[in-house]
């Protein structure tokens, strides 16, 4: 805990720092913290994990604290600003022999770490509508996601730049150098799944233009030096049917090759290279993906349907901190429609069908209660051991957030997912959580 206050400490300090600095009234009024708390418990129980040496369960609770610090913009044309995030990991049970293969607590020595924290600050400048933020950065775009699945979430370090000063049309661009794992306190440079080299820059650019109120249309292009090139098309549709109906359409289409090290015999060979199946062996990145969600919708009910294709090249890939980091420290989003609890469905040749059922219970009079079920069945995958493989997910939800009262928005949730695969090892998975924001100013 001496190491808990002293990283609050420290950002609590160099926030001050900084008001004291460029004080003005928006960049003090407009400030906010907020303290971040979650309770995490989670159970992997891999059924039939193939080879001896690895263990039959993984079972582990931990508590997390994030302090988030926002600050307004200073007076006049250019306005400054600073943002900060404290994030604390604390292992409150990880007995021998159940943390070996953790996806959540990082590894010290022969078994879980105690604690582990990280401190991130990002600078940011605004123009007009246009937000330019230099730091710690939790990407949400279509090229890169930020993985936020367990305790804390994965950070990246680098600078991007927003603009919304064209009418109906978004901008973002930026360049990204270095990541931290959501079980981690060390940053890394950058690879994909599989990589065994780093790589320092990750340069994308994309748009999100409104043609309608109903349509948007997206476009995004994305480097990561030594590894691949990723164009993105998108186009989301939402069509009203009626009181309380509609239709929701989300198309994705990914074009992946490979880029500079990657491309060459030699620079495989060195490690820059892809993971799993890729054609002839060479582990050079060569995929496209295109994917199509349907949602109706109806009251509190939400009903999808949807379908993905993977060529066969090689696995469908995105930023990924590779073979870099330790147990615990890895983990991934992908920009997919199949990015579930157990696996990705993100395999070379993997054709997907998938269909969910959600309900919002407020449509019952029970507000701040949801459900949802999922199941997921692909096909057709190609990996380093054979080819026309199986698997199927299914995954249920629950969450409960307090809606008044002295604990109003205290949340619950619990996931629970199944897989079933030729491709991977069967696992049932539980996670339950508990958490609460709490404002600080």
């Amino acid at each position: 805990m001496e190491k808990t206050l002293h990283l609050f400490g420290m950002s609590a300090g160099v926030c001050l720092l900084t008001l004291s600095q460029v004080a003005s009234a928006d960049f003090i009024s407009d400030s906010k913290a907020t303290l971040g708390l979650r309770n995490f418990y989670f159970n992997n129980d891999y059924r039939d994990r193939p080879g001896s040496a690895g263990q039959s369960k993984t079972e582990e609770w931990a508590q997390g604290l994030m302090l988030n610090y926002s600050s307004g913009f200073t007076d006049g044309t250019l306005g400054f600003g600073v943002d900060a995030l404290g994030l604390v990991g604390l292992t409150l049970d990880s007995g021998q022999g159940r943390h070996r293969g953790s996806s959540m607590i990082p590894t010290e020595g022969n078994g879980a770490a105690e604690e582990w924290s990280r401190l991130g600050l990002t600078a940011k400048a605004r123009l007009n509508k246009t937000e330019m933020r230099y730091g710690t950065l939790t990407p949400k775009l279509p090229i890169l996601v930020a993985n936020d699945g367990r305790l804390l979430p994965q950070t990246f370090e680098g600078g991007q730049i927003t603009s919304g000063d064209i009418d109906k049309l978004t901008f973002t661009a930026g360049r990204l150098e270095h990541a931290t794992g959501r079980g981690s306190s060390d940053s890394t440079g950058l690879a994909v799944s599989g990589g065994r080299q780093e790589s320092n820059e990750f340069l994308f650019a994309g748009a999100d233009y409104k043609v309608t109120k109903d349509l948007t249309a997206q476009y995004y292009l994305a480097n990561l030096e030594d590894y691949y090139t990723q164009h993105f098309f998108g186009l989301q549709h939402v069509l009203a049917l009626g009181e309380g109906q509609s239709l929701k359409t989300d198309l994705r289409y990914f074009d992946t090759s490979s880029d500079g090290a990657n491309s060459t015999a030699s620079g495989r060979a060195d490690g820059f290279r892809v993971g799993g199946y890729s054609r002839n062996g060479a582990g050079e990145i060569d995929n496209r993906t295109w994917s199509a969600l349907f949602t109706y919708s109806l009251g509190g009910h939400g009903l999808t349907g949807g379908y993905q294709s993977v060529s066969d090249g090689s696995n469908f890939v995105q930023l990924n901190q590779g073979s870099l980091v330790d147990k615990g420290a890895g983990g991934a989003s992908l920009y997919l429609f199949t990015d579930r609890m157990l696996t990705s469905f993100n395999r070379a040749g993997e054709r997907t069908w998938f269909g969910q059922y959600a309900y919002d219970f407020a449509a019952s009079g029970v507000p701040g209660l949801r459900a949802s079920m999922v199941y997921l069945k692909g096909s057709q995958i190609k990996t380093t051991s054979g080819s026309d493989q199986q698997e199927w997910e299914r995954d249920l939800a629950l969450d409960y957030v307090i809606q008044d009262g002295t604990f109003t928005g205290l949340g619950f949730g619990w996931r629970y997912g199944v897989l079933h695969s030729e491709a991977d090892a069967n696992q049932d998975q539980n996670r339950l959580f508990v958490s609460y924001t709490l404002a600080l100013f």
